[in-house]
């Protein structure tokens, strides 16, 4: 008896040190797409005219979450490159631009493990361009914001000829930011070799920078380790500041990997 006794003290340290011990699953998924489709440029600092043309994306989509846990961390990281001809066809503009998407989802909805529901928020980092081949005088325009905007993702998971399909939809639009601009009339020069600021970083609001992005996918599985996704992406930029108009437009339709794995850390 007093062995059993003694060797339940000496256990029980062993078992308190593995009642503290957790261990924590992160499970990511990593989308890698390329995009082509329309883009549907306006400028009135370059020109007056909508240009209209083809453009590519590459797109990589990560979203991080914990096992047992109701929060996740999503990153994009979204460049688009486009060639675009006035309605006439006789003036070319370059367009492009790189997007960093980082945010919070809070998960609201889970049904039978098929209807998923989540809300949240990201800020967008935007630094791009646009250039007219056809002015000699400000023939560019630079292109640079930041934005805070409110987001929602809905996930279902249904059956297509016998293979499950996981359809995803994300929407997100702007609440407020800061976005540059040279006002009306202003040139370059004016702005960074003679140091003349005149209202260039503008606060913006959904109202006079509207922005409308989502994107439509759907995943199926190819081998045990790799997922199909194709999908739809769509991205309404709009502003109106210091007197000059700004919009661009684009319409992706995708296709690329998925890749799903779990990283379980120990800890104390």
């Amino acid at each position: 008896m007093k062995s059993k006794f003694l060797l339940i003290a000496l256990l029980m340290p062993f078992v308190a040190l593995q009642a503290q011990t957790s261990d924590s699953t992160k499970v990511i998924t990593n989308s890698q797409m390329i995009g082509i489709g329309g883009t549907n440029v306006l400028d009135t600092y370059l020109s007056a005219e909508h240009f209209t043309g083809i453009g590519i994306s590459y797109l990589s989509h990560t979203e991080r979450q914990k096992t047992g846990k109701l929060w996740s961390t999503i990153l994009e990281h979204e460049a688009n490159l486009s060639s675009v001809k006035d309605r006439a066809n006789k003036k070319h503009e370059l367009e492009g631009a790189y997007n960093l998407y980082w945010g919070k989802l809070y998960k609201l909805l889970q049904i039978n493990e098929r209807l998923g529901v989540q809300v949240g928020g990201m800020v967008n980092a935007s630094l791009g361009f646009i250039y007219n081949t056809s002015n000699s005088n400000n023939p560019a325009q630079a292109r640079a914001h930041v934005n805070v905007m409110p987001t929602a993702v809905a996930t279902y998971r249904f059956q297509l000829f016998n293979k499950p399909i996981l359809a995803r939809y994300e929407v997100g639009m702007n609440l407020v930011g800061v976005q540059f601009s040279p006002n009306y009339g202003q040139s370059y020069y004016e702005i960074f070799s003679r140091g003349n600021y005149d209202h260039n970083i503008v606060p913006t609001t959904i109202v006079s920078a509207p922005e409308w992005r989502h994107m439509i996918t759907f995943d199926a599985a190819v081998s045990k380790k790799m997922t199909l996704r194709i999908g739809y992406l769509g991205n309404m930029q709009q502003s109106k500041v210091n007197g000059l108009r700004q919009h661009i437009y684009t319409h992706r339709v995708l296709i690329g990997f998925t890749r799903r794995f779990s990283i379980i850390s120990h800890a104390l």
